[in-house]
Order: structure tokens, then sequence, then C-alpha cells
């Protein structure tokens, strides 16, 4: 099979035939062998209704509800989960990315040889305040942290060679830095297109100001995972040990002149009651926490990561 696109969506009812059918008529101009996988993140409208006449209707139409809103990571997990063709497709189910991007991605993975291609929404149709400033100050922030030279990395558009989503495992929020999760993966060959962005057709957004905020949060983890992600005693345990002997000393060293003064007559204090020794104490206190921080992430490292993001409740026509 050429390409399997997953689509990821959240009660987009008005555009899921009109997507399909625009999709379909890419494929069959330019003789793809496909796939169309609908990953109904809970919706509460008709949306799966529609996909599931859909299904039923067009062999290579998938399809994967969840039981609830688990967000676009996890739907965008599950699609890879399933996805058979050798060049994956991501888009969003709202009609702002133009199926139209397809033929182009697909030979840039095919015959340039990238292993990922991400989208750039050069001229965007979103609102200055509410999108188009935010998203220049994350990907700003984004390429300072990774190295990666890219001007959109939160672009829905995107297109893989198979391996590549086999291989990263996207969880949590972090879909907005699957370029990232790939290069830490191994994947070193990432390209970008500018991609033609439209303006929303039907609905609203189903993004809130809180992503700002969780892409900063989500940001910082990627750097630190990709940092010390592999081996965290490399830094809690080098800082552990690090104020462990600091404390230790200073406590060393306050003893040593309690006795030296007690040895020659000196005018001393009682140890308790100087206020340095209990700094020197909860300085080596933190660097023991600090040490067994880095212990329990090795040992977490060594487990099996637990896969279960999320519960289905209805699949259709996966194993067409």
């Amino acid at each position: 099979m050429n390409i399997s696109v997953v689509i990821p969506l959240l009660n987009e009812e008005e555009s899921l035939q009109e997507l399909y059918a625009w999709i379909a008529r890419v494929m069959e101009a330019n003789q793809y062998t496909y796939e169309v996988l609908f990953i109904d993140d809970g919706s509460t409208d008709r949306s799966w209704e529609i996909i599931d006449k859909l299904s039923t209707q067009h062999t290579q139409v998938k399809g994967i509800r969840f039981l609830q809103n688990y967000g676009k990571s996890q739907a965008l997990h599950a699609g890879f989960d399933i996805a058979n063709g050798d060049v994956v497709i991501t888009m969003d189910a709202d009609l702002q990315d133009s199926p139209d991007e397809i033929p182009e991605l697909f030979s840039l993975i095919t015959e340039k040889g990238f292993d990922l291609v991400s989208g750039w929404k050069k001229k965007r149709y979103d609102s200055v305040i509410s999108k188009n400033i935010p998203s220049k100050l994350f990907n700003w922030a984004a390429r300072k942290t990774s190295g990666l030279k890219l001007n959109d990395f939160n672009c829905g558009l995107k297109a893989y060679k198979n391996v590549v989503i086999k291989n990263v495992d996207v969880y949590g929020e972090m879909h907005r830095y699957i370029p990232v999760l790939a290069k830490n993966a191994g994947f070193s060959n990432i390209g970008e297109k500018v991609v033609q962005h439209q303006a929303r057709k039907y609905g609203k957004t189903k993004f809130g100001y809180d992503r700002f905020i969780n892409g900063f949060l989500d940001l910082i983890t990627i750097w630190f995972l990709s940092k010390f992600g592999k081996r965290p005693m490399h830094l809690f345990g080098a800082l552990g040990v690090l104020m462990f002997m600091i404390g230790f000393a200073a406590a060393a060293y306050i003893g040593g002149m309690k006795l030296y003064k007690l040895a020659y007559d000196m005018p001393t204090i009682l140890v308790t009651d100087n206020p340095w020794f209990y700094i020197s104490l909860t300085t080596m206190m933190i660097g023991t926490q600090l040490f067994l921080a880095g212990f329990l992430g090795e040992i977490i490292l060594r487990s099996r990561r637990d896969k279960d993001h999320y519960k289905i409740s209805e699949t259709t026509n996966t194993n067409a």
C-alpha cells in the first residue's frame, strides 16, 4: 500500500464526507493505493455515524472511536499503530489542510529520501493574537532547544516513512513536537514544505489558551528527555552526589571546629545551635533525594513502558 492518511478528529461532522471525497479524488488521480484512518477522539456529534457509513461504502476507510476525549496525541498513536502504508500522511479534519499537497509530500519521502516532511503554513488564516503570535514563539523556542530548523513544528499536515511512526511514541500532548521525537529516535533526514492553509469552513477551533502553557511545558519535557531521558542518573545522580558532598564537607568542618575549640579551651557553642549545621544537613538530604530520583529513573527506564494511553469503544473496517 502506498499511503495511509491518519486523521484525528473531534466533532467535525460537517467536514468528514467532503474531506474524504477530496482525498479520494487526489489518490485516484495519482493512482495511489491508500487507506484513510479516521480517529474519533470522543466526538459528541454525528462524526462516528458518518465514519461508520463511509467505511461501509468505501473499503479504504477505517475508523477508531475512543470512549472519551483523550487528546490528539493519543489519537495519532492509535492511527500510527494500525497504519499500513509505506508513507503515512497526517492531516486535520477541519479542511484547513489541503489533500492536494499529498502527491508532493509522497514524492519527498519516496524519491528525495526524507524520513519526515513537516508542513509549513507560511500564510495563515488564523487569528493573529490567539494563534499566529503564540505559534511563532513556540516555533522559535522549539528551534532553539531541539536544533531542528523548522518553521512550523505544530502543522498537522506531515508525511512520514512508515518506519518512523512505528518507532516514535506519541503520548501526553507531544504531537506538537513529533519532529523532535523523530530526531531523538535517530531519524535525522527531516525536511519542510510550504503548504496551503485554508480558512476554517465549518465549526470552530477546538484549542483554547491553555494549549500555550501546555506547549511550553511539553517543550521543556522534550528538551529534558532528549538530554537526560536515557540516563537520568547522569543528571540527578551527579547533582545528588555534589550536593551531598558539599553538605557533608560543611558538617565535617563544623564538627571539626567544635573539637578544635574544645581542645584549646576556646569559647564555643553547641553544634545544634549553629544554623549552618542544619543547612548542611538539609543539603545532604536534598542530595540523597536527587540521587534516589536518578536511581529510580534508571529502574523505570528498564521497566516495560505502559502503552495503554486510551480505551477504544468501537472500530470499523480496521482489518480490511
